[in-house]
C-alpha cells in the first residue's frame, strides 16, 4: 500500500481479470471471449469511421448505437444507455441506485466484480447462500433490501432462470432497482427486455463482448424506464461525457444490425457447448446445466488447482476460484471445436496420472 493512497481505496481488494499471457501461445478458455471473428459488417464500419472524424470528439449520447439497440429491441431510444464495457454500467448503476444505508443483495457464487463495488463505493451488501445444486436462491433475494442484482446467466455456474422468477424478484422489490445482468444470455436463457415496460424498476445490462466477439471493443448497454437511463446518465456526466469512442459506436451498431452473424456465433457455440458437455461427463466429470459460453465443472476426488495447474502446462489457461464452496470447480470457456478438443486431450492426460 502506497503512503499516498486514499483511505478510501487502502482495504480495497480489487477484481481480478483473467489472464491475458503475454509470453507464449495457449489456448485461452479462461475469459469467455467469444472464438470466431466479429462480423466483416463491423470491420468495415470501423474502418469508414477511421478518418479525418477522429479529431473530433464522438457523439456523447451514442445515438447512432441506441438506435440500433432500441429498434432490436423493440424500445424506444430514451430506455436505452451505452458504456465503456458493461462493468462500466454495472459500475454506474451501483452509484446510481444503491444508498449506503440499506443493503444490496445478491448470490454468494456470482461475478465477482459485485462485490468489488459494493466495496469501491461504500455500500453495504448481503451475500445470500446459493442452494445445494448451485442454482440461485432466489427467494432470498426478496424484500428487506436497498437493490438486487442477478446475473442471468450466472456466472460462473452458466445456470439461467426463466422470467417467472425475475418477475417474482421485481414483484418483490418493487421500491428499489432490480438489476438482471444479461452479459451470456444470448447462449440459450430468456431475456428480460420485455419486462422493461411493466417494471419501472427494472434494469437490463447487455454486452457485445461476448455474443458478438467484440471484447476488444469494449462496448455494453442498459436497457429500462427513461428514469433509470436518466440516473446512469447523471452518474456518467459526473465523471466522463465521452465513454464510448467513435470507432466503438460505428462497429458495436454494425454488430448489433447484423442479426444473421449474430444468430449463427450464437449456434456454434451452442453446439460446441453441448458436445464437450457430453465428453466430459463420459469421463467422470460432473458438468452443470449451462446457458452461457462456458462450462462450470469438477472431477470428484480431484483438486480444482491441481487441475488447473495442470492444463496450464499442458497450454490450456482455464479459470478458478481460490472460494471455499467451489475451490474444486473450473470455468472453462467454449472455443472453437479445435480448441475442446486440444482441452479433452490435456484433460486425458493429465487425469490418467
Amino acid at each position: 500500500m502506497n503512503q499516498f493512497w486514499s483511505r478510501r481505496i487502502r482495504d480495497i481488494v480489487p477484481y481480478t481479470p483473467g489472464e491475458q499471457p503475454r509470453d507464449r501461445n495457449f489456448i485461452k478458455l479462461n475469459t469467455n471471449e467469444c472464438p470466431y471473428p466479429p462480423s466483416p459488417k463491423v470491420i468495415e464500419a470501423i474502418q469508414a469511421a477511421a478518418g479525418d472524424a477522429l479529431r473530433l470528439y464522438p457523439d456523447p449520447e451514442c445515438m447512432e448505437l441506441r438506435s440500433a439497440i432500441a429498434e432490436r429491441e423493440g424500445l424506444g431510444v430514451e430506455q436505452v444507455f451505452c458504456g465503456n464495457g458493461s462493468d462500466e454500467i454495472l459500475a454506474f448503476a451501483f452509484q446510481a441506485f444503491f444508498n449506503p444505508d440499506r443493503e444490496v443483495v445478491f448470490p454468494k457464487i456470482t461475478y465477482s466484480f459485485y462485490p468489488v463495488y459494493t466495496d469501491f463505493f461504500g455500500l453495504s451488501r448481503r451475500e445470500v447462500t446459493m442452494n445445494p445444486d448451485f442454482s440461485n436462491p432466489i427467494g432470498l433475494l426478496c424484500g428487506l433490501n436497498g437493490g438486487v442484482v442477478l446475473a442471468n446467466p450466472n456466472a460462473p455456474t452458466g445456470i439461467a432462470v426463466g422470467l417467472d422468477a425475475v418477475e417474482r424478484l421485481l414483484e418483490a422489490n418493487p421500491d428499489v432497482v432490480v438489476i438482471v445482468d444479461e452479459a451470456y444470455v444470448d447462449f440459450g436463457a430468456e431475456s428480460a427486455v420485455r419486462l422493461i415496460n411493466q417494471y419501472p424498476n427494472l434494469l437490463v445490462v447487455q454486452t457485445t463482448s461476448k455474443s458478438r466477439a467484440l471484447a476488444g471493443l469494449r462496448v455494453g448497454w442498459a436497457m429500462g424506464d427513461p428514469g433509470l437511463i436518466d440516473g446512469l446518465c447523471c452518474v456518467r456526466d459526473s465523471v466522463n461525457s465521452y465513454t464510448v469512442d467513435r470507432l466503438a459506436q460505428a462497429g458495436a451498431a454494425a454488430a448489433i444490425r447484423d442479426e444473421e452473424y449474430f444468430q449463427s456465433i450464437c449456434r456454434r457455440v451452442m453446439r460446441t457447448r453441448e458436445r464437450t458437455e457430453k465428453a466430459l461427463k463420459e469421463k467422470g466429470f460432473t458438468v452443470l446445466p449451462s446457458q452461457a459460453n462456458f462450462l462450470f465443472v469438477s472431477l470428484p476426488g480431484r483438486d480444482g488447482r491441481e487441475l488447473l495447474d495442470g492444463l496450464r502446462k499442458r497450454g490450456v489457461l482455464v479459470r478458478w476460484w481460490d472460494k471455499p464452496e467451489i475451490r474444486d470447480w473450473l470455468r472453462i470457456s467454449v472455443g472453437s471445436d479445435g480448441d475442446m478438443t486440444a482441452l479433452l486431450e490435456a484433460l486425458d492426460e493429465l487425469v490418467s496420472k
